[in-house]
């Protein structure tokens, strides 16, 4: 069973539940993600499966995840690096900011940034494709209405000013 930490403001633990509990209750919890981008400055986006639970057919990173609990966001960027990727390479600290979504569910959402040309790894049951992109790509993507997982394109439009 998945533990995760209960945070509150300032990202300070006060207790753990299951995932399921979290996402009943709407707890506060920490998300990671890794931000991979090739040797020329594009990043790497997965297309999720058509049976994703949550944001089928949406672009979103190649790699993301919960914290469990006890883990440093460090520990589970590297988790799930490896887990998603099936590689690892060195972390960088990108961003660290606080998410509601739109079921107010409050998040603290931490990403890492790092270079890695692939080859990509992805779990055809989860993933239809991985690609890299431009930030011009991208925004032109998300103005022609491509779906954008909502924590990812929260990111885009802070650190990459997209609208």
């Amino acid at each position: 069973m998945e533990y995760l930490d209960i945070v509150i403001w300032g990202d300070k633990v006060v207790g753990k539940a299951t995932k399921e509990e979290i996402y009943q209750k709407l707890r506060p919890h920490r998300i990671v993600y890794v931000l991979i981008f090739n040797d020329k400055g594009k990043l790497a986006l997965q297309k999720r499966s058509k049976n994703s639970s949550l944001c089928p057919n949406y672009w979103s990173t190649v790699v993301g995840g919960h914290v469990q609990s006890g883990e440093t966001y460090e520990q589970a960027a590297m988790r799930e690096y490896q887990k998603e990727f099936g590689a690892q390479s060195n972390l960088e600290f990108f961003s660290k900011d606080f998410y509601s979504d739109w079921r107010r569910l409050n998040k603290f959402v931490v990403a890492f940034s790092t270079v890695n040309n692939g080859p990509f790894k992805a779990n055809p049951d989860k993933v239809q494709s991985v690609k890299f992109f431009s930030i011009n790509e991208i925004e032109r993507m998300i103005k022609k209405g491509e779906k954008f997982h909502p924590e990812l394109l929260f990111l885009l439009r802070k650190y990459f000013d997209l609208s």
